[in-house]
């Protein structure tokens, strides 16, 4: 089921999360970035401190990920797709990357009847392009 709803939503749902989002970007040679990151609103887009690889990554290729992990071993994943607004440096010399999300999910294996997790997937949209 997909409900479209407003990024008032996505600001609800990330601050549900206790645990630190990741960022995912493509290297150069097409594998995955992973860091973990802790990004901060600024108006609709988020900020997020980031090293030089990251920063690189995101220059060269504008589309990542956000990941928060569940805080329970049945909980629901938030993934944010977003496009890179900018990057660059602060006043103090850190890198950063400013991304706008585009879509987001909550997402989670769904239980097969046995209870253990299946193939298929049980999630529940908050914010749809």
């Amino acid at each position: 089921m997909s409900i479209p709803v407003a990024i008032d939503a996505l600001r609800d749902a990330i601050r549900e999360f206790s645990a630190a989002a990741y960022l995912l970007t493509v290297s150069d040679d097409g594998r995955p970035h992973t860091v973990a990151v802790a990004p901060t609103w600024d108006g609709d887009t988020l900020v997020i401190p980031a090293g030089r690889r990251t920063v690189t990554n995101a220059q060269a290729r504008s589309l990542v990920a956000l990941l928060w992990a569940p805080d329970a071993r049945d909980g629901y994943s938030l993934i944010v797709d977003a496009d890179v607004a900018a990057t660059g440096r602060d006043a103090d010399g850190n890198g950063y990357v400013t991304v706008t999300p585009t879509r987001a999910v909550l997402h989670r294996p769904a239980p097969a009847a046995d209870g253990t997790p299946s193939a298929a997937s049980d999630c529940a949209a908050v914010l749809e392009p």
